[in-house]
């Protein structure tokens, strides 16, 4: 629960200066004081930080002190979250009544306090979400140490954005950004919360294997319904999230969000598509289905992984037609199709288990339209979080600074894929 409270402030904290009742005030103060002396700029910036820290701070003690620790129930965090996540999306269409809390009017002669000070007094309408997520949490844990921690985390990275930006001026790249940041925040900060709410809604779910084998034994609409949830909560978990940057690679030779969507779309369609055809080879008494599911897969797939990532790095060249990736200007779809079937399998170990479990269920129940409704189920759950990776990834490739790092998110993907290789090989021969 700490390290959560802390990554969450940290995560929370620098996400509110792009929300859009906050960015664009602290990006005019930005411009007003980098045309002030070095030193005026660093003074106003260190107020704005100081005066906002020991707010939060107050607050966040304040509530710890005052406060008993909530007797959460399994799965009322979890509904707030889901909440708050859909009231940031709301507001993108909506016009939200909610005023800026400025606290600074509560001090006697308030209008005579600099405006730095004012600005760190004050909590905008869009921010105050984050920070009753971050009071939260610390409320829960009970802890005035903690609190006041979080509590700066939260003000600093809160702040930095800005000190960069006033530090450093301003060009066309930067304020493409913002522009577009304002736009997408609410979109993040709702993804982050739905995230928060389903790592901490996994635990009530009891997902193991003998209550899958329970489950998927007999064949229902529940059996499918649950397929579909272990699959995207087995996929929230940072080693299934290494198919991302692959899919990036892709997705930053589309240089539009149209076609970064529909190349992590065949991607999916991919690894799909392979959940369906072992889910039907399954239901129709392949046993080897489930041997190949293996330790044998990683004899056939990290040598494979291995190359293929060699020629996304450029370190190795083979001209083929789709694989020869540094030979020839590869557009994708086909490619990206491809490479979602080994990524059925070789990048999530969490899912692994679960899989292997619908297909046993999917051979004991023998029926060929129950086994590819499972593992379809299962695919389509599985797949949510890449394609939500392979969007935000899609606009982030329209901001132009980003595309001048292209060569090093393809590098980074080829990295990825000759780890996973490796790790694959290793589960094959037990080196490690």
């Amino acid at each position: 629960m700490l390290t959560m409270l802390l990554l969450t402030a940290t995560i929370l904290g620098f996400l509110a200066y792009f929300e859009p009742c906050t960015i664009a005030t602290h990006t005019l103060y930005s411009v007003k004081v980098n045309r002030a002396s070095h030193k005026a700029c660093c003074q106003s910036l260190f107020a704005v930080w100081f005066s906002r820290s020991i707010l939060l701070t107050i607050l966040f003690v304040s509530a710890v002190v005052f406060t008993n620790p909530p007797l959460w129930n399994a799965i009322s965090p979890s509904i707030i979250l889901s909440i708050m996540a859909m009231i940031y999306v709301i507001s993108r269409f909506v016009y939200i009544p909610v005023p800026h809390l400025a606290f600074y009017k509560f001090i006697p002669s308030s209008s005579r306090l600099p405006h730095s000070i004012q600005l760190g007094l004050t909590l905008p309408a869009c921010t105050l979400p984050l920070v009753i997520v971050v009071g939260g949490m610390a409320v829960s844990l009970d802890s005035v140490w903690f609190a006041a921690l979080s509590a700066l985390l939260f003000s600093t990275l809160f702040i930095l954005p800005m000190v960069y930006l006033a530090l450093k001026g301003f060009n066309d790249d930067e304020l493409d950004i913002l522009n577009r940041a304002a736009k997408v925040s609410p979109y993040i900060t709702s993804i982050l919360l739905l995230s928060l709410a389903v790592y901490l809604f996994i635990p009530t779910l009891e997902l193991n294997d003998n209550a899958l084998k329970e489950v998927f034994g007999q064949a229902s609409g529940l059996a499918i319904a649950m397929a579909f949830i272990a699959g995207f909560v087995f996929s929230f978990n940072p080693v299934s999230f290494a198919s991302i940057p692959v899919v990036l690679a892709y997705v930053t030779r589309a240089h539009e969000q149209k076609q970064a969507f529909l190349l992590g779309g065949a991607f999916v369609t991919g690894m799909i598509l392979t959940h369906v055809v072992l889910g039907v080879a399954a239901a129709l008494g392949g046993v080897w289905v489930q041997d190949a599911m293996g330790r044998q897969w990683g004899l056939l797939l990290g040598p494979l992984l291995i190359i293929m990532g060699l020629l996304w790095t450029g370190w190795l060249k083979i001209r083929l037609p789709w694989f020869g990736m540094k030979a020839f200007k590869v557009t994708g779809v086909l490619g990206a199709f491809l490479l979602g079937i080994p990524f059925t399998v070789a990048v999530c170990p969490f899912c692994t288990p679960a899989l292997m479990v619908a297909l046993t269920s999917s051979a004991a129940v023998g029926s060929v339209a129950f086994g590819m409704a499972l593992l379809l189920a299962f695919a389509v759950g599985r797949s949510i979080p890449i394609l939500l990776g392979a969007w935000s990834m899609g606009y982030l490739e329209s901001f132009r600074i980003f595309s001048h790092h292209q060569k090093k998110f393809e590098l980074f993907a080829g990295v990825t894929l000759v780890i996973t290789g490796l790790y694959m090989l290793n589960e094959y021969f037990f080196i490690i």
